[in-house]
């Protein structure tokens, strides 16, 4: 009796377990689907509450080969429309890994909204978690402070002098790892301009605050001590503390001029506005919009530098033409600081020097000027940088999309480090090469700040940071990596496991 019911009773109880998130979630899915004709995509949603998150961190922490899960799903299901059904991150999803599939959901944004798993983090009043008008409200602010023509330009002269200071510095030093460096002076430029806090203790301390609550950005939603998305929330907490206090102290301290508010940074500014009808945001809207911004700033910015200086180490000739390019620049300005119209005018640092410049009198639909810089090595280091590797959405309704259903209330995964890894969109897709940018890059396939109306509002911010920080580090100084093979590690983001660790010099 007892052998009878290993026999019988344990393997089904097994091939339940296996099955499990088909049965409890696809069931009820195929029954909607057959209802109008339509079907899940193909794919495997894993065992109960892991799903198939064992499976996503075997590829991305053990075998360090992340490319691989997306690959092993176009070989066992093939490749369709490029969607699949799982399980990962606590929620039944669908992994979305085509062009097509992200157009239409960038351009569908009130039957894909953002509200996980970073919303409790960033703020449910921030630009990440607003929807419709309230979304285009603050984005339209966002979008004139920060990302438009006229407020590039100050920026631009206001963060080079600590660039300056930090490279100065490390060649004093003469061996740094770099992401630490980076991202102290990134941390710096980005808390001066969104909130005018200067170096000292308590940069230092929201330094480590964000650095805790990035690290949960796109962790396993359990908010349970010991977790790094219970940390994160932690952090949060503190963080807004810290803000708060500053934004009393700017109340108490308000200054004026004939009666004319004076904007120094951000938090002003978001303190200030008034939308169409004369509505000023509340202080916890400006206390998570400071924090949503400061996250997407200091990780995409920092990230991203970190990997400039190391694809420039190991591709010397890439470096030999930045230089020489912005020596030329450096020259005609006579220790002077760049512009923005410098930027410009850099013909290997941009794609073709193409700036465009929109005027005031044709505002976009956000009411803000445009302003375009297509950076060729800005470009190609973000784009193998990935540093968002998934974006996430949630389905308001039933969706189809070419004969698939995406259920109501499931996550959409856009595996964007997949369209920029795909040897089918870039050439040699692993090597850095910034003149494949002397071509545009197929339709659908670049979308490092997303896309449609929730395009990253500070994109340009982000690309103009980097762009000076390349001026300034081609001209006067030289590097090369400590561990120029060292291994990836690419949760909670891609960073090489020493932290990108090199010897630096004046030239």
């Amino acid at each position: 009796m007892g052998l009878a019911w290993v026999l019988g009773v344990v393997p089904l109880l097994g091939w339940l377990l296996w099955w499990w998130n088909d049965i409890w979630y696809g069931i009820p899915a195929k029954i909607r689907c057959s209802a109008s004709g339509t079907k899940l995509p193909p794919g495997y949603m894993g065992i109960p509450f892991f799903g198939e998150m064992l499976t996503f961190l075997w590829y991305f922490n053990v075998l360090r080969r992340p490319d691989d899960y997306i690959n092993s799903k176009r070989r066992q299901y093939g490749e369709g429309v490029g969607m699949y059904r799982t399980h990962l991150f606590g929620s039944p999803g669908i992994i979305a890994c085509s062009p097509s599939i992200h157009k239409f959901v960038f351009q569908s944004s009130s039957n894909f909204i953002v509200e996980w798993p970073t919303v409790k983090i960033v703020g449910t009043n921030s630009i990440v978690a607003v929807q419709g008008k309230a979304h285009s409200r603050i984005k339209s602010f966002v979008t004139r402070a920060i990302n438009q023509p006229d407020a590039l330009r100050p920026i631009a002269l206001m963060i080079q002098p600590r660039v300056i200071t930090a490279l100065q510095s490390w060649a004093q030093k003469g061996r740094i790892v770099a992401s630490n460096e980076v991202k102290k002076v990134t941390f710096e430029n980005i808390g001066k301009i969104f909130a005018s806090i200067e170096p000292g203790p308590v940069l230092e301390s929201l330094d480590k605050l964000f650095e805790g609550l990035i690290n949960g950005v796109r962790s396993y939603p359990i908010n349970f001590p010991g977790t790094a998305y219970h940390r994160a929330l932690q952090c949060r907490k503190r963080a807004m503390a810290i803000f708060r206090e500053k934004l009393e102290k700017k109340k108490k301290e308000k200054k004026s001029q004939d009666g004319v508010e004076i904007t120094n940074d951000l938090m002003d500014g978001l303190m200030q506005f008034k939308d169409d009808e004369g509505k000023q945001l509340s202080d916890i809207e400006v206390l998570d919009n400071i924090v949503s911004l400061l996250v997407a700033g200091y990780e995409s910015t920092a990230l991203s530098t970190m990997w400039a200086l190391h694809y420039l180490a190991k591709y010397p000739n890439v470096l030999q033409k930045l230089r020489e390019e912005n020596i030329v620049i450096s020259k005609n300005k006579d220790g002077e600081l760049i512009t923005v119209d410098d930027v410009s005018k850099m013909k290997y640092t941009n794609k073709v020097c193409r700036c465009l410049f929109i005027s005031s009198s044709q505002p976009n639909r956000f009411g803000a000027i445009l302003i375009r810089l297509d950076i060729q090595v800005v470009e190609e280091t973000i784009r193998l940088a990935n540093v968002a590797a998934i974006v996430f959405r949630t389905a308001t309704e039933d969706v189809e999309f070419k004969g698939y259903k995406i259920p109501k209330n499931w996550k959409i995964m856009l595996w964007v480090r997949y369209l920029h890894t795909n040897p089918e969109n870039f050439e040699d897709p692993m090597c850095f090469n910034p003149d494949r940018w002397n071509e545009p890059a197929k339709p659908g396939t670049y979308q490092v700040f997303g896309g449609g109306t929730r395009i990253c509002a500070g994109n340009m911010l982000a690309r103009l940071q980097l762009a000076i920080f390349l001026h300034h580090l081609s001209v006067g100084y030289k590097w090369n990596l400590v561990n120029p093979n060292a291994e990836i590690r690419y949760l909670p983001h891609p960073k090489p496991v020493d932290g990108v660790e090199i010897t630096f010099s004046k030239v």
